[in-house]
């Protein structure tokens, strides 16, 4: 049902939240250091390290290690091209050599006085596999004492590449990267540098983009490290649910699979990208869930209310899980997406997408004289077109984006005792009317519209028995919040939902809401 907008949601880079920004004790203002400045660091090798930029930090070498540790973790915060990094193998310092394939040990370099703390081999995942390909890096934590209460700390990414042919599009053209942590413990004052070893002494006159590039490493550095120490906790967190790895990898299946015939094909006046790449997120995401929640077990079933295009559905569909999803508006893509469901009633084989008003039973069932008002039945032709959000036991509930039926969704889930997922984005109460939910009574939420409604739909859950598991989806889109509900805290029976709609404002004028949708075009034509 619901109606739902096809511009409902923001675009934004995929993955990414908005964040509060922090007043920093030192500005990133950094020198760019002459081709002619003095090498910091000495590799024994004898190979040159070219320092390009330098900059004060107030940081120190703990919160240095903490922030590039996190970095090698997320390489994503420094290039939108990349997915994320597989770690292949770790070393505390004593460099014992990984067992397995040749190119996976580490390409250790050695620098004057530095001694080897602990170092990683990683594998940068791109997006885009069809255009580039993962590289293998390693990345190499060293110390080292100054004279006094100085100390030096280093990173050194060294990708295991031997030439400019091999590099991918999204790593510097260099045969490797190194940030450097100078700190003064008596002073508590620091430094950051980046360097580069080139393939060729001249790359760094010829090649401005390898510039560009260093001081934009740097300033993330510089970002996180400051941002750390000026108390900086990150609210958002993803992968809580659902490894980063195996989504991701079955995002980019499916986007080889389906995203380029999608968007050639789309019928809708919208942004094909925008919504063909966030269904494909979703759905990546939800074949992941089901194959943890159903492992060894037959899916139930799914059914996506407010299905909107449909998109979602039909390639849910096309991957093997039976289902079906409805609107209160037929949409143009439908006759693109319609396959059978496999569902039969009576034998007859039903469509995928069909056109409903979802009015619940726990409203229909009651008399003329409860909040619903007037009999619906005197004004409009109900048979085939509404829904009662009765679904059989079981079956997933998929709320993406369902607008009206956002706040609906933890009642009919616990009525039919189904588990669900549910994205909300437009705010409605449960009349269907928009309206702004109250801001969270915690003192660490946030009190924008968005989370509002987010911390509002979850209380509806919990108060409906449901333990409200929260997941920030790798969507573009900033209404991104996935909210399942997969695990009762209370059982079924032991539930009013009488009561819960009571206490979130009843439900009068729900049906005239919802059937306002489709008076001006009640069957889709």
């Amino acid at each position: 049902m619901s109606g739902k907008s096809e511009k409902s949601g923001k675009t934004g880079k995929l993955g990414k939240s908005a964040e509060p920004a922090l007043e920093l004790a030192v500005a990133f203002e950094p020198t760019e250091l002459d081709p002619g400045f003095p090498g910091l660091i000495e590799d024994v090798s004898g190979a040159d390290w070219v320092p390009l930029f330098q900059n004060p930090c107030s940081f120190d070498p703990a919160t240095f290690s903490k922030v590039m540790l996190n970095l090698i973790h997320n390489p994503n915060l420094n290039s939108s091209w990349l997915f994320r990094a597989d770690i292949l193998f770790k070393s505390d310092g004593d460099q014992d050599q990984p067992h397995g394939p040749a190119e996976h040990k580490p390409r250790l370099v050695q620098f004057r006085d530095f001694q080897l703390e602990k170092l990683f081999v990683r594998r940068l995942i791109p997006r885009n596999a069809l255009r580039d390909k993962p590289l293998d890096q390693t990345c190499i934590f060293y110390h080292a004492e100054g004279p006094g209460e100085a100390e030096r700390w280093m990173l050194v990414y060294n990708p295991h590449v031997s030439s400019v042919s091999e590099m991918p599009f999204y790593h510097p053209n260099v045969r490797g990267l190194a940030f450097l942590h100078e700190w003064n413990a008596k002073t508590e004052e620091g430094t950051i540098s980046i360097h580069y070893c080139f393939f060729n002494q001249d790359d760094r006159s010829q090649t401005p983009k390898l510039v560009r590039t260093a001081l934009h490493l740097l300033s993330t550095l510089h970002k996180h490290g400051e941002g750390s120490k000026a108390g900086y906790v990150k609210r958002v967190h993803h992968d809580t649910i659902v490894p980063q790895r195996t989504v991701q990898t079955t995002y980019a299946r499916l986007k080889e699979k389906y995203g380029r015939k999608l968007i050639e094909s789309w019928a809708e006046v919208t942004d094909p990208s925008k919504h063909v790449f966030e269904d494909l997120s979703i759905a990546a995401f939800l074949i992941e869930l089901w194959r943890q929640m159903y492992s060894g077990t037959v899916f139930p079933g799914f059914v996506d209310i407010g299905c909107g295009n449909g998109l979602l559905v039909y390639v849910l569909l096309q991957e093997g899980y039976s289902g079906w999803g409805f609107d209160a508006r037929k949409r143009k893509s439908w006759e693109n997406y319609n396959v059978p469901s496999g569902t039969t009633i009576n034998t007859e084989a039903l469509s995928s997408l069909r056109q409903h008003v979802l009015l619940p039973s726990i409203i229909q069932d009651r008399s003329k004289s409860d909040e619903t008002g007037d009999d619906l039945s005197n004004d409009y032709d109900m048979e085939n077109l509404i829904q009662d959000g009765t679904f059989p036991k079981g079956t997933f509930i998929i709320s993406n984006h369902a607008d009206e039926l956002t706040p609906w969704t933890p009642v009919l889930a616990t009525a039919s005792e189904c588990p669900f997922i549910m994205i909300p984005c437009c705010s409605h109460d449960l009349s269907g009317s928009r309206f702004r939910a109250p801001p969270p009574k915690q003192q660490d939420k946030s009190t924008s519209a968005y989370s509002s409604l987010v911390s509002w739909v979850s209380q509806i859950g919990t108060d409906c028995g449901w333990e409200i598991e929260t997941e920030m989806l790798r969507i573009p889109s900033t209404r991104n919040t996935g909210l399942l509900g997969r695990r009762r805290t209370a059982d079924y029976a032991d539930v009013d939902l009488q009561e819960v709609i009571r206490k979130y404002g009843g439900a009068v004028g729900f049906a005239d809401n919802v059937m306002k949708l489709v008076k001006a075009n009640p069957r889709g034509h």
